[in-house]
């Protein structure tokens, strides 16, 4: 049975699959090449390495319906989850942060989240404060420079993603989410690539899925955001799902939605006693939260070259 890699991407718009398959496997191989594997990473690009497949479940958020403002879209489970997800983040960014205009630029922010008397009642009111801290936001040093998004709004509806996911409200969203996502791991051995809120759907899915998994990798995960995440994942308390043989945690200082690792005594390990293995990334650049920035780096392709080789080598 060939091995398969298998990416799982995180919050975002729509996406064209086969042309985000392209990006992130052609980003894999220059990671490849920078950490020696060279001929490696030709082999995958041209599907000799590896069966690549791109598990997109992003039409999920984006049906007819769920499209409209940001009061209509979100319940009130829904919106506590996104404010304390923007607060986190907000504290998170305003503890490294050295500029004093982007200091300032945070403070707003989070005084943007937390109004005081009726304004801070009602799912309304807090999906609007959560706007208003996002046009704060970007108008703040790496958000504005990043150009990522174009409003407030913009911002919200992608972070909201998390928050639907997690508040496991209407129309069993989460349950739909997960079956796409474990119909591409499929019954193994997969190498698992998870972005993001996607690695929040993988680390579920591979509890729910006795699958073997010689490597899990994830980046820029919210798994580590432990007040705002934790006490909406299943199963807790956290542990390493089964199947897994390794996992590997990759995380960016100047990544502004994740700028931490998941720690070993945070996760439980499985009964092959693994835990996550934190590696910190240096990217370049004004955006390093993307998922190509990630892959295009040696110390994250090569593990994951290195993975699937060894499974190969003994399917």
């Amino acid at each position: 049975m060939a091995v398969r890699l298998v990416f799982v991407h995180g919050i975002g718009g729509p996406r064209r699959v086969a042309l985000e398959q392209e990006r992130w496997t052609e980003a894999l191989a220059r990671g490849a090449r920078a950490a020696g594997h060279s001929r490696a990473a030709d082999d995958l690009v041209n599907g000799k390495l590896a069966e690549v497949s791109f598990a997109y479940y992003g039409d999920l958020f984006h049906s007819p319906g769920a499209q409209g403002g940001a009061d209509a879209e979100l319940e009130a489970p829904e919106a506590a989850i996104l404010s304390g997800l923007l607060t986190d983040i907000v504290e998170r960014r305003l503890a490294l942060a050295s500029d004093s205009q982007e200091q300032a630029d945070l403070r707003q922010a989070l005084a943007d989240l937390r109004p005081e008397g009726s304004a801070a009642q009602g799912v309304g009111n807090v999906v609007r404060a959560c706007v208003n801290a996002g046009t704060t936001l970007l108008d703040a040093g790496p958000w504005r420079r990043s150009g990522q998004w174009a409003s407030s709004k913009l911002l919200i509806r992608d972070l909201g993603q998390v928050a639907r996911y997690l508040a496991r409200g209407r129309d069993s969203l989460d349950l739909l989410v997960r079956s796409v996502v474990a119909d591409f791991v499929g019954a193994g051995p997969s190498v698992v690539v998870a972005h993001s809120l996607g690695s929040v759907v993988a680390y579920e899915v591979l509890h729910e899925f006795t699958s073997a998994v010689p490597l899990l990798v994830t980046l820029g995960s919210p798994l580590a955001m432990r007040a705002v995440v934790w006490p909406h994942l299943r199963p807790r308390p956290c542990r390493t799902p089964p199947g897994v043989a390794s996992w590997l945690d990759c995380w960016d200082r100047d990544d502004v939605i994740c700028a931490r690792p998941l720690g070993e005594a945070d996760i439980q390990a499985n009964t092959a006693g693994v835990r996550p293995r934190g590696s910190r990334v240096d990217s370049d650049g004004l955006w390093v939260h993307s998922a190509t920035k990630y892959l295009a780096r040696g110390e994250v392709a090569g593990p994951v070259i290195e993975a699937l080789q060894a499974a190969s080598a003994s399917s």
